[in-house]
Parts: C-alpha cells; sequence; structure tokens
C-alpha cells in the first residue's frame, strides 16, 4: 500500500502502464480516448503511471505485455481488443503470459458495465491474472468501460499490489 518516499511524500500505490489497443488510433485515425481515462484514474488512485502506449490489435499486444512484465511493472491495464471482432486479440494475447487468473477482476469488471445498463459488457472477453510480480487486467475499449474499470480497479488494487510484494492480509 501507499506509504511515504525518502523525500517525505506520498510514496505511490505502485508502478502501472496503460496500454490501448487499436488499429485505427495506432494508425494515427482517430485519437485514444479510452487510455487517458484509465491513466488518470490510476494517477489519482496514487500509482505512477506510463503511458497510454497505442499498439496495434495481435502480437504487438503480446510484445507490449512481455516488455510490461519484464521492466517490473506492478499493474498493466489495458484497454480495447477485448470484443468479438476477428481482429480482438487482446485475451489471446494475454493469456500465455498469465501464471494465475485472477477471474474475479474480469467478471467485476463485466459486472460493472451490465449494472449500469450496458448490455454490451457481458460481450466482453478480457481476462485479468498474474505474470510474475505484475498484476494484468484487460478492459474493454470504450471510455464508459475504462471508467467503470478504475471504478473496480481502484477499489482492489492497492492490497493486490500489496499481495504481489508478500504483504499480508490486514487484521482488525
Amino acid at each position: 500500500m501507499t506509504g511515504t518516499a525518502d523525500d517525505g511524500s506520498a510514496a505511490p500505490a505502485g508502478r502501472a502502464l496503460v496500454v490501448t489497443v487499436s488499429n485505427r488510433a495506432a494508425a494515427g485515425v482517430y485519437e485514444d480516448t479510452a487510455g487517458p481515462v484509465l491513466v488518470d484514474g490510476l494517477r489519482a488512485a496514487g500509482f505512477q503511471v506510463d503511458g497510454p502506449q497505442v499498439v496495434r490489435d495481435g502480437d504487438p499486444v503480446g510484445d507490449a505485455l512481455r516488455a510490461a512484465v519484464a521492466a517490473g511493472y506492478d499493474v498493466v491495464v489495458t484497454t480495447g481488443g477485448t470484443g468479438l471482432n476477428p481482429h480482438d486479440q487482446t485475451p489471446e494475447q494475454t493469456a500465455p503470459l498469465l501464471d494465475r487468473p485472477v477471474p474475479g477482476i474480469a467478471e467485476a469488471l463485466r459486472a460493472a458495465g451490465l449494472a449500469k445498463g450496458v448490455p454490451t459488457a457481458a460481450l466482453s472477453r478480457g481476462l485479468a491474472g498474474t505474470a510474475g510480480r505484475t498484476l494484468v487486467v484487460n478492459a474493454a475499449g470504450s471510455p464508459g468501460a475504462c471508467r467503470d474499470a478504475v471504478e473496480v480497479l481502484t477499489a482492489v488494487l492497492p492490497h493486490a499490489v500489496d499481495q504481489r510484494r508478500g504483504g499480508d492480509h490486514p487484521r482488525s
């Protein structure tokens, strides 16, 4: 969890990377509007955030995830590529990297959208799990889905990061 840095300021909750998966945004056809929602939300939750890094669907997603895990990020959140379009390959690129699935996070992201009356939230095939000490989460690719993801993630990420660092469960 957060503590105090050497300079007396609050230490970040952890290091996070946001990866936007979009062929059109990567090609400059339009601006990424989903990734910045995640960046802002994670920063507000106390994380030191890099990104959004915009990549094309397919192998570039796996490349970005492997590089993020190797760089030692605590959390990587992707947005996009979780739907039913034939180009949507984020879950397929994520799954081989995961050591341990954390299905409750992915389920909570879908449930958040459904609770807000977005029936298509059920179509997201996003995954969540750990790859080494990095927690990887796939969020759907709309700004609304990313706002929902921020609500879910800010409630669980500090504890998840603390756990990945070997922390114990808080006792009352």
